[in-house]
Parts: C-alpha cells; structure tokens; sequence
C-alpha cells in the first residue's frame, strides 16, 4: 500500500502529484525491504526529484533492490559503476551488473553488456560476444541496440559481413527512433545497390510483421 501511494504521488495518478511525498512513502516500503520501492528511490536521488541530486544516496539504494534481484536496479547500478555516478567508476562492476539483468532479459543491459564486450571495457574484448548481447536486446525492439547490430553485421564484426541484413536492423533502429540510425541511414544507403535496399527494406517489414527472421 505504501509503494502504491508513493507512485501515484510520484505520477499524479489519482491524487494530485508531490514528489517530496512520494519521496516519504517510497522511504517507508523501501526500508521495509520492497525492492522496487528501492529501486523508484534510487531513481529519485538519481535525479533530485522530491529530494536533492544524491547520487550517492542513490548507489545505496540500487543496491539493495539489485541485491534483491530487480534487474532494473541491476541495471542503474551498471550504469554508476560504468559512469562513477556516486560510486568509483568500476568497469569489472559495472559488467557484473549488466550480466546479471541482461540474464534476466534487461535489454538496455544486454546493449550495454554488448558494449563493454565491443570495447574490451571490463572484459576481454569479444566482438562475437557483443553481436550475441545486442542481438538480444534488438530482438526486443531496443533501437540502440538494433543499431549496433546491425553496425556490426554490415562490417563483418564477430560474423560474415550481411550488408542487406546490417541495413535492415539500421532501418529498425531509426524507425523505432534512434537518431543515431535515422542520420546513418542515408550515409549506408549510399554504399548499397537498390536491390540490396529494397531487400532490406522487406526484412524490416516481416520482422515488424511477425519478429521472426
């Protein structure tokens, strides 16, 4: 009950918003030890709603929910560590957190897990262990992710070169709004021919159609 206040304080659902409120209430369940009540702190002195900026204060809290398993809390915490937002910026920690939401099927960790393998950050550097990570998360729909793949399926990095399949994950990620994708897009169109293009182009349709390829 006090987690379902606290979000509808923190939203404005149903009750008229105050942050500095939810902030009260989420405190309540999270000392309790709910877990995403933890985690919605977190995210409150992450980003000083309802509170002063505290990152710090927010790394505490992440903790304990991804401690708890919240894979989104394994996430953020993934993130300070990858940042040294709060925390010293650990990139061994930061892939040990990535790891254990992108298990659970976080996408934005299973991007950034592909990251870090593609840059050798906090891990051996791993070009095929990247392509596995992003072809996860773009699996789900990530656009980020779908951009990197298909970055890397165009060059041939951890797989036999597929420009038409690269272009097509391009498309995906600019149609699902990565801007990255959408400025890429008519730079790699330029080094297609206009059958490789509408091959793409018809990928991209009966993946949307039915997501299976």
């Amino acid at each position: 009950a006090q987690f379902q206040l606290a979000l509808q304080l923190a939203s404005g659902s149903g009750v008229e918003r105050d942050e500095a409120r939810a902030l009260a209430w989420f405190i309540r369940a999270a000392e309790q030890g709910h877990a995403l009540a933890q985690y919605n702190l977190g995210n409150m002195y992450c980003s000083g709603s309802g509170t002063a900026h505290d990152p710090q204060r927010a790394v505490q809290w992440y903790r304990r929910a991804a401690e708890q398993g919240a894979a989104n809390a394994q996430f953020s915490l993934g993130v300070m560590y990858a940042t040294g937002s709060g925390v010293e910026r650990n990139d061994e920690a930061a892939v040990h957190w990535y790891r254990r939401a992108a298990e659970q099927g976080d996408a934005s960790a299973q991007n950034n897990l592909g990251v870090m393998y593609a840059n050798g950050q906090g891990v051996p550097q791993d070009d095929g262990m990247a392509l596995d990570c992003y072809d996860r998360a773009a699996r789900q729909g990530h656009a980020l992710a779908q951009y990197n793949l298909g970055g890397m399926v165009m060059s041939g990095r951890g797989c036999a070169a597929d420009p038409v399949r690269g272009y097509m994950w391009m498309l995906l990620a600019a149609e699902a709004g990565d801007e990255t994708a959408a400025a890429a897009k008519s730079r790699t169109a330029r080094h297609l021919t206009p059958e490789q293009i509408g091959n793409a182009l018809d990928l991209a349709r009966r993946w949307q159609s039915g997501r299976v390829l």
